[in-house]
């Protein structure tokens, strides 16, 4: 068996991580989205539809670099080289933290 046979694995397991980072993106997108504009409607402070768009901006970050990912994904995997995903880790924690950050802000305000 040679080494890239030892390292490279034929059961989808790039593509099954790549849609998972893509309902991450767009779980992040739509919901930061949807979350922003209830706060606007029903006029909460202004730092709820902040991180709330933040959390959107975030998501759509990952979103447009999926593709990206996907092609170092599959270098890493066939070159055997360790893959470096600090920026797309980091996008998706800091739209996390928006996300609880908007939670937190709407219900300390609408009791």
């Amino acid at each position: 068996m040679s080494q890239e046979e030892e390292i490279w694995d034929r059961g989808l397991q790039s593509e099954r991580t790549r849609l998972a980072w893509v309902r991450t993106a767009v779980a992040l997108s739509t919901g930061g989205l949807g979350a922003a504009g209830l706060s606007l409607r029903h006029g909460l402070p202004a730092l709820a539809v902040v991180v709330f768009a933040l959390a959107a901006l975030c998501g759509g970050v990952l979103l447009i670099r999926t593709g990206v990912r996907f092609r170092q994904v599959q270098a890493a995997l066939h070159g055997g080289t360790p893959l470096d995903a600090w920026l797309d880790v980091f996008f998706a924690w800091l739209g996390t933290l928006s996300v609880v950050a908007g939670a937190f802000t709407f219900v300390l305000t609408v009791r």
